[in-house]
């Protein structure tokens, strides 16, 4: 059993920490997720490898006790088991993962959705679709959290310590409606109040602090059917950044792409049909104690029928560097 499995399999078996403030008002009963698994390669179940990726197992969630549970836009997973999720119409979902003894993803628990809040207190999405489109989600050194919005083009910092958000520097830019900040993940490499944006259409990038604003950073080199959705800062300087594609014949086609510090392509998942696909917005990297990383992949089903929610997991090397 490698380290990354063993602490994994701890952190999924850890008691539950004492509750964090969150971005979000009132309290939030929990919610039973039914978590359907889901192969890699329904063509061939037992296919676990795509390059240097090794599929860790995939969920389809649904829940008969919330009509809440869609649109999930991006995520944050912990080496304890924790969860958050945002959804693109200003819901916030926490959660815990389990893991099987091979430190496999088989399920979803104390699975609770409330409302993101905004800077007046109240629920984001009694303003409607334009001010609750909530796209990532990021957390600093000292537990403050920040959630981007498209539309109404922003980002939000919330307290660790609670309160109402008030505005975090942003990019200036101006964004096509509705291809806005997919992209926010915290830097602590860049310093404690360090964060990453990143646009949906352009591909362009920031590098924000809280006290100094934002500066342009990369253009992820794309194509132009695909859109950036998320990014994680990784170990060693490298970037993951999960793309995203969509056409009728071909349906939904991902991208995940690691970076190195020189901007070099060092990997890449690829997802297309047969392989389990959907819209896949959010991206999570936890560390393994071995050097590897567990990536987490959350899609957004657009609250359509014709679409799920999946989470599957991923674990991958770096590697070696000559």
């Amino acid at each position: 059993m490698s380290g990354a499995i063993f602490g994994l399999m701890a952190a999924a078996c850890a008691p539950a920490p004492a509750p964090r403030p969150s971005p979000s008002v009132g309290a939030s009963p929990a919610i039973a997720v039914k978590a359907a698994p889901v192969p890699l390669n329904p063509q061939d179940p037992g296919q676990v490898r795509l390059g240097a990726f090794t599929y860790a197992g995939g969920l389809n969630l649904t829940s008969d006790q919330s009509a809440r549970l869609h649109g999930m836009s991006d995520l944050k997973a912990y080496p304890d088991g924790r969860l958050l999720a945002i959804g693109d119409e200003g819901d916030l979902l926490q959660a815990r993962l389990l893991l099987d003894p091979a430190g496999r993803l088989v399920g979803l628990t104390d699975a609770r959705l409330s409302a993101i809040v905004g800077e007046d207190g109240q629920p984001l999405a009694a303003r409607g679709k334009k001010e609750s489109d909530s796209e990532g989600i990021a957390e600093l050194a000292n537990g403050d959290r920040l959630i981007s919005l498209e539309e109404d083009d922003r980002i939000l910092l919330y307290p660790h310590g609670g309160g109402r958000p008030r505005r975090a520097p942003a990019p200036d830019a101006k964004f096509p409606f509705n291809l806005g900040m997919e992209g926010l993940a915290e830097d602590p490499a860049a310093g404690p109040d360090a964060y990453m944006v990143g646009a949906e259409a352009s591909g362009d990038t920031w590098i924000c602090h809280l006290a100094s604003g934002c500066v342009k950073d990369r253009t992820v080199a794309k194509g132009p059917e695909y859109g950036l959705s998320a990014l994680q800062p990784l170990p060693g300087g490298r970037v993951a950044y999960l793309l995203r594609a969509w056409d009728p014949v071909r349906g939904s086609r991902i991208l995940l792409r690691i970076v190195g510090p020189t901007g070099d392509q060092e990997d890449q998942l690829e997802l297309a049909k047969p392989l389990s696909v959907d819209n896949f917005e959010g991206l999570a990297a936890v560390p393994g104690r071995d050097g590897s990383t567990r990536f987490y992949l959350i899609s957004d089903d657009n609250f359509a029928s014709s679409q799920r929610t999946l989470l599957l997991a991923f674990d991958w090397r770096a590697p070696s560097r000559r």
